[in-house]
């Protein structure tokens, strides 16, 4: 008789996905006493290799063998949920669902569905493993920002397939669908620094605090540490903290044009990528030289799921995308690159959006990177100016001389780039 190896591996996988689970699972109620658990190792091997054997049989006498089990497995897991919950005090189904999902998993590697079987497999048990973790970041969620983060994922999951895919207004300008797919994008990609900084607090210190508060905005930890600079005497870490912020402003940028636009980071990846290795490594050797570690105050970050702020960065983005069709046809290129720097003084994500949406359009890609370039430089003095204004004199030479080094490395990469790859001059590739 022939033996099917084909069969073998599917239940071997089935058998091992089991293992898998049931090790998190046992390692979970090490502590309890024998027979106290509903399920461990051994059980849920065998409820995996039950769902295999259940599917691979299922082609000899049919669908009803699966579900029968699957369904008697259902009865037996409830009812020892049943039995052992009077003598728990904390009471959780997670094992019994847990089971079931594993005899559902060793029925898919039956059927042959090998790679997301496994793939299934191993999520669940990082999820089963991290529940400290996650129970930990909920309990330092606030009821504002949890119905902030539903509101805006409801507005963006239902709203955004219904909008119109199609230009508005003077040259077609104006997508809502893409307009509000880039509002979301940005918010995600700020929504995990404001997490961060929210499960973390102040207990990572200045610069953690500095690398993950310049996800959500490097502008408000530049001005938070040059007001706490006043009142600390730790210039050279706090100076060092808003160089790390900026820093990761500029790996931000390329992380972004690396998922919308990637011929355009090609041209600014060189310019941004130089001037973020020398504000990391400025940041670097200033808190080497302080080990005075102040106390971080909490940062006031806004929430960039909560609705009033993504529909204010929505108008924001949706007027720097007209003004740049609009300024290139009055102006020319001067006028598009003055645009770039007023817009990146203040904020980089809309003019770094509005440019990746608009390169190898109505605007030329050689174009669009310089005004990329601008807005990300013009960002950095203008974080300067924040620190000489509001900071103390020590920690605003120091945020100084690091940007300031970026800015002039990034520009000296950037117009090198320009001399080894002339590009010609002319309008801004309007038709």
């Amino acid at each position: 008789m022939d033996v099917d190896i084909v069969a073998f591996e599917h239940l071997g996988l089935a058998l091992a996905l089991g293992l898998l689970i049931g090790l998190e699972r046992g390692w979970q109620g090490r502590a309890g006493a024998e027979g106290s658990r509903v399920a461990g190792i051994r059980t849920f091997g065998i409820i995996g290799l039950l769902g295999g054997l259940s599917a691979h049989l299922s082609a000899r006498f049919g669908l009803w063998l699966p579900t029968a089990a699957f369904l008697l497995l259902a009865s037996l897991m409830i009812a020892a949920y049943v039995v052992v919950l009077p003598r728990r005090e904390n009471v959780s189904a997670t094992t019994t669902v847990a089971a079931l999902v594993t005899f559902l998993l060793g029925a898919l590697s039956a059927a042959g569905e090998m790679e997301l079987a496994s793939a299934s497999a191993v999520a669940m048990t990082l999820l089963l493993g991290t529940k400290p973790i996650l129970h930990a970041w909920v309990a330092r969620i606030a009821y504002e920002e949890l119905l902030a983060v539903l509101k805006l994922l409801l507005i963006s999951v239902v709203l955004l397939p219904v909008l119109p895919n199609r230009g508005y207004g003077p040259w077609q300008a104006l997508n809502p669908y893409e307009i509000w797919w880039l509002v979301v994008l940005i918010a995600g990609l700020s929504f995990a620094g404001y997490v961060a900084v929210r499960a973390l607090g102040s207990r990572r210190g200045v610069m953690a605090t500095a690398l993950l508060g310049g996800l959500t905005s490097s502008t408000v930890v530049t001005l938070t540490f040059a007001r706490l600079s006043r009142h600390a005497a730790a210039d050279r870490l706090l100076a060092a903290g808003t160089a790390a912020a900026s820093a990761t402003m500029f790996l931000r940028v390329l992380v972004v044009l690396a998922i919308l636009a990637p011929a355009l980071l090609d041209l600014v990846a060189l310019p941004i990528a130089a001037a973020a290795v020398v504000t990391l490594a400025g940041a670097a050797w200033l808190a080497r030289r302080d080990r005075a570690e102040p106390p971080v105050p909490e940062l006031r970050l806004d929430n960039p799921f909560e609705f009033g702020v993504a529909l204010r960065f929505g108008a924001l983005l949706a007027f720097i995308m007209l003004l740049a069709r609009a300024i290139p046809h009055w102006l020319g290129l001067p006028g598009l690159y003055a645009l770039a720097a007023v817009s990146g003084a203040g904020d980089v994500d809309a003019i770094v959006l509005s440019m990746a949406r608009l390169a190898g359009g109505p605007i030329e890609p050689p174009a669009a990177a310089i005004a990329v370039t601008i807005a990300v430089f013009v960002n950095s003095v203008a974080k300067v100016g924040m620190a000489l204004a509001v900071g103390a004199p020590g920690m605003a030479r120091r945020v100084a001389l690091v940007l300031g080094l970026a800015v002039a490395v990034g520009a000296a990469a950037a117009f090198a780039l320009a001399m080894l790859a002339p590009t010609p001059g002319g309008a801004a590739g309007l038709p």
